[in-house]
């Protein structure tokens, strides 16, 4: 059976791998990237002139962009493509809870499908092809997008309104943004007491005190001193900010985020394109 050409927009550090893992498994893909096209599509793959010209050479347009302002601009680019043959969006970016629903209104305005499918797992998840994929949809166009999903991640239905999957995308990176700020305070405690650090994050693997930080961060970023997880203090930013937005619009409890939020910025505000595993310098050393 023919697969489906599918666009992709934004060929960046998670788009590329992704790309790459669709062409890969035999989409034939339609990719643009502003910043430059022709190098970073994947083998095989037609290079778009803009975003209009992909969406009128695909069936599904997939989205990997930095923020919900440039996936508002892209999807009114595609909307006003009249000869467009692209009839579904299909969103991985972590674009926020508010800039989903604009961009999915706007859609259904035009006779178009639009679903927000933000990932997690990082450039190491992507290259993979192991990223959790967080879907806000029907269950029918779930299961009609699922074989394309699977092609490069796991995907889990999340809900049935646009938005949703960004909440789920952004409540999670604020809790790994909470382990991470949490786990750097309490080691650098335990270092200053005289605790070994791989000692240390050994005995939490093994205890209540277990969480991302301790299982990936420290072990492969933080205590070989590589600072590579591939995840910037700006792009944490950017997620925990949409996320304290998203709750100030749900009117739920943030006494913890606000105190996140700020602590964040100010190892943002020192450094935005540091790696975020070199917070755990940054506290120990007392700047946070």
């Amino acid at each position: 059976m023919t697969k489906e050409n599918i666009g992709f927009i934004g060929i960046g550090n998670m788009g590329g791998p992704v790309s790459k893992n669709l062409a890969a498994a035999g989409y034939h893909i339609v990719g643009y990237d502003i910043a430059g096209t022709a190098e970073r599509v994947p083998e095989g793959a037609t290079v778009g002139r803009n975003a209009g010209d992909v969406a009128t050479r695909s069936d599904i347009i997939m989205m990997s962009l930095p923020d919900g302002n440039v996936v508002q601009e892209v999807t009114e680019e595609i909307i006003a493509t009249n000869d467009r043959r692209t009839t579904t969006i299909v969103d991985i970016s972590t674009s926020g809870v508010a800039a989903a629903r604009a961009a999915s209104a706007r859609c259904h305005d035009s006779e178009m499908e639009f679903y927000d499918a933000p990932v997690s797992g990082g450039v190491p998840g992507a290259v993979a092809g192991t990223i959790s994929i967080m879907f806000a949809g029907s269950e029918e166009a779930f299961k009609r997008l699922k074989p394309v999903l699977e092609t490069i991640g796991k995907p889990f239905l999340v809900g049935s309104e646009p938005g949703q999957g960004q909440a789920m995308k952004v409540l999670n990176n604020f809790l790994s943004a909470t382990s991470m700020i949490a786990t750097s305070e309490a080691i650098a405690f335990g270092e200053a007491v005289g605790l070994d650090l791989q000692l240390i994050v050994d005995v939490l693997n093994v205890s209540s005190g277990r969480n991302d930080a301790t299982v990936t961060k420290f072990p492969t970023s933080i205590i070989p001193k590589t600072y590579d997880r591939g995840f910037t203090a700006k792009l944490l930013q950017k997620d925990i900010d949409l996320y304290r937005a998203a709750q100030d619009d749900a009117g739920t409890q943030n006494r913890v985020s606000k105190e996140i939020v700020e602590g964040f910025r100010e190892f943002y505000n020192a450094d935005a394109d540091a790696d975020i595993t070199r917070i755990y310098p940054f506290v120990k050393d007392g700047k946070l």
